[in-house]
């Protein structure tokens, strides 16, 4: 295909017509990849959940709170991510931390 008889605008519709087509191939390529994937599953008696499960970190719930704010017991902390402010205050006050622990 001669590109360089095309127009700018021939040339814009041409690359939107690819972008689709990329898509489009790439979504049929997935799709065909998933069946194969189950299909060899399906063959040797291994549930897919068991395949995919594997090296997949599952979430499994939240976290009980470790640590409570004496002056107001709904603040907790588990302890995990950015101290809150009022622990931050305790700490930098110089006051330990274990004491604020549940």
């Amino acid at each position: 295909m001669d590109l360089s008889n095309l127009s700018a605008a021939d040339l814009r519709n041409l690359q939107e017509q690819i972008k689709r087509e990329l898509k489009k191939r790439e979504s049929q390529d997935q799709a065909k990849a998933r069946e194969q994937i189950f299909a060899i599953a399906q063959s040797v008696g291994v549930p897919l959940k068991d395949l995919i499960g594997n090296g997949v970190r599952a979430k499994t719930g939240t976290v009980a709170p470790r640590y409570r704010n004496p002056a107001d017991a709904s603040q907790q902390w588990t302890g995990r991510g950015r101290q809150p402010k009022w622990v931050k205050e305790w700490v930098d006050a110089g006051k330990a931390i274990d004491l604020l622990r549940l």
